[in-house]
């Protein structure tokens, strides 16, 4: 009750899901389980990429018993069945996880019948490595988010923003860690960094650090071409730019590959607006000792996620970005919520 009106919480409807390819066992199970908990049935389009990954999900969810029809599954381009469900006036709600061009033609298909959207885009996401940071610390969580899934990730943190006064070093110290990390095949256990989705991204990512070349950046390391001994498949050089300007193309657009650029700042204030000057808002990182002062800084930066001193893990926070890095939010009650629509009766 609210007042002397009753409100109730109802199903928004049939749900059409469109996964990506990078992490589409996430997405799936996320999107779903938060559809199904609202009472809505679902109808997602996976990527065509990820085949074996939506197989071992329908695997599963055959397995458990569930009623036919609950969660629905077509395969297809998305240009073909991704515009069918943006589209067709018996899906009620689309939720999206991909690159932010596509989310802006699915708002703009869905807005002919008032489909409710739920976006995650795309991100270039900023690490502000603070004046007191502990590089025995720092560099790994700069690795971890930087390459994780060779780079192909949403969130990766691919701006790393250094003071002034420790350039040198933490550049010094930052080559000699990324030239210790093994390129190589998923399957070994010590590998660090896999190669790319296709031979379309690679071509995608070479082009980007050619650009960074052509527009002024200078490779600290990794650089064009394949790794040694790494010609056959799509494997990429793990790469950082330095010299990097935030006006720069590499600093500017996802690359979605192992490249990173690091851009130096005289003041924490600075940090900050170069962390900002983006389109994009989806994920930050922090790096510092003072963990009250990183706390102060995440809370500036534009961006629905920031983490300081390690990568957290937080199924029930709400997950989505800022600006031009989606709409709404994911995961926990927040998620549910976006599958409800509320009615008042006074």
């Amino acid at each position: 009750m609210v007042g002397q009106a009753e409100v109730s919480l109802h199903p928004v409807g049939v749900a059409g899901h469109i996964t990506p390819w990078n992490a589409n066992i996430i997405y799936f199970c996320n999107k779903a389980a938060a559809a199904l908990a609202a009472g809505c049935t679902v109808v997602t389009k996976p990527s065509e990429m990820s085949a074996l990954q939506t197989q071992i999900l329908m695997e599963c969810v055959d397995a458990a018993g569930l009623p036919p029809g609950l969660i629905n599954i077509v395969n297809g381009r998305g240009d073909v069945v991704g515009v069918e469900l943006t589209t067709n006036p018996d899906v009620a709600k689309i939720s999206f996880t991909g690159s932010t061009a596509v989310g802006k033609s699915i708002a703009a298909r869905g807005a002919a019948t008032l489909k409710r959207v739920t976006l995650e885009l795309g991100g270039k996401s900023a690490h502000i490595v603070l004046e007191d940071a502990d590089l025995n610390k720092a560099l790994p969580f700069i690795l971890q988010s930087g390459f994780m899934n060779s780079g192909q990730a949403c969130i990766a943190g691919t701006r790393i923003l250094v003071p002034e006064g420790r350039y040198d070093e933490i550049t010094t110290a930052l080559k000699q860690a990324i030239e210790q990390l093994k390129v190589g095949l998923p399957q070994e256990s010590d590998t660090a960094v896999g190669p790319l989705v296709s031979r379309t991204q690679y071509k995608r990512v070479q082009g980007y650090i050619k650009a960074g070349i052509d527009e002024g950046a200078e490779i600290l390391t990794g650089g064009s071409g394949y790794p040694a001994g790494l010609t056959d498949g799509n494997f990429v050089k793990p790469t950082v730019f330095v010299n990097v300007t935030n006006d720069m193309t590499i600093a500017r657009e996802e690359i979605f590959g192992p490249v990173l650029c690091v851009i130096s700042y005289r003041n924490e204030q600075e940090a900050i607006d170069i962390a900002n000057d983006s389109p994009y808002g989806l994920a930050g990182y922090v790096s510092g000792e003072d963990v009250a002062r990183a706390k102060k800084v995440a809370e500036q930066m534009q961006a629905g996620a920031v983490s300081i001193n390690a990568f957290a893990h937080t199924p029930f926070a709400p997950f989505g970005g800022m600006k031009q890095s989606g709409i709404g939010r994911e995961n926990g009650a927040y998620g549910i919520q976006s599958y409800l629509e509320y009615k008042t009766i006074a």
